[in-house]
């Protein structure tokens, strides 16, 4: 059997590919890995002579990989996964948390609850240098059983097999209402009278937009009024278009709209913040510190739980 040199094959080309598979972009695609668009073209037209297939379909607004690309990616991720797990497995070596930590958090929870978390961790882990990414909590957790991200902050339950998680903290609801709105004149709101039309809800693929629903047990509806945004649908509720369930800390030091809108207390309700990482890591001690450190220092307003 003849003997294949890998001397022309870099593991850093073959993560080049898979960032183009994942963004169908060379310009994200070489953002993401941090070199030009130039460099990383070249590289990728470089492993397609090396392995002689054209990997990708490339048209000046569509890349696609081929069917052939398709089943040399999908083997490319298996090799990408395999050197990260290495990686990890010598950090975890050190003990403590340090180098790199690649922390992904729920655009519903990242800009209120990040900020004031990250001088306390530097204070802590004075070693760790953190990547911070936003995202939906479906895309977060695709990106961390692909070895992407280390940790994701997000509500719990998380009920997908091979990931392990540590509740954080119970953050309340509370329901924001128009001045005008009928129930704005309460002093506390039942999540029972939660049931009007006028409920303005996330896009799809919050996980938000899916606890007001059940919380609020809202027929929906095909013409129901929806918000990219934690901050859109603030601004809808302002004008009037509504009223909706808001996650405590993202109400608190608002001054937009001031006397415009009504923030109640709801009887019940909320959420459950925990931190998810992959049951195969095997930096597992060190994430139990550290979840221990994020539950000692539980955000203003949000409450321990067991």
């Amino acid at each position: 059997m003849t003997y294949m040199t890998l001397s022309g094959l870099s593991l850093r080309d073959v993560e080049y590919i898979v960032a183009v598979d994942d963004l169908r972009n060379f310009s994200r695609a070489a953002e993401r890995c941090g070199v030009s668009q130039a460099g990383l073209s070249e590289q990728v037209r470089k492993l397609e002579a090396f392995l002689n297939v054209q990997l990708f379909e490339r048209t000046r607004r569509h890349v696609a990989p081929t069917p052939d690309g398709a089943r040399i990616i999908h083997s490319a991720r298996h090799v990408v996964a395999a050197a990260r797990a290495m990686v990890e497995m010598a950090r975890s070596l050190d003990g403590p948390l340090e180098g790199v930590l690649r922390i992904g958090v729920i655009a519903t929870l990242g800009p209120y609850y990040v900020p004031r978390l990250i001088p306390l961790i530097r204070e802590k882990y004075p070693q760790l240098q953190l990547q911070l990414t936003e995202g939906l909590t479906d895309r977060l957790l695709e990106r961390l059983a692909q070895t992407e991200l280390d940790i994701v902050l997000a509500a719990l339950p998380c009920d997908q097999t091979n990931l392990q998680s540590l509740p954080l903290f119970h953050e309340p609801f509370e329901a924001v209402f128009p001045k005008n709105h009928p129930l704005a004149r309460k002093t506390r709101i039942d999540i029972n009278s939660l049931r009007g039309d006028d409920l303005l809800l996330l896009e799809d693929g919050h996980c938000l937009r899916d606890q007001a629903l059940s919380l609020c047990q809202s027929s929906g509806g095909e013409n129901r009024r929806l918000a990219t945004s934690l901050e859109m649908l603030w601004h809808m509720i302002g004008a009037g278009e509504g009223y909706s369930l808001i996650p405590k800390l993202a109400l608190q030091h608002r001054t937009e709209w001031e006397g415009l809108i009504s923030c109640l207390p709801v009887s019940e309700g909320g959420r459950q913040i925990g931190m998810v990482w992959r049951a195969s890591d095997p930096r597992q001690q060190a994430f139990m510190e550290f979840g221990a450190f994020l539950r000692q220092h539980i955000p203003e307003g949000c409450q321990k739980v067991a």
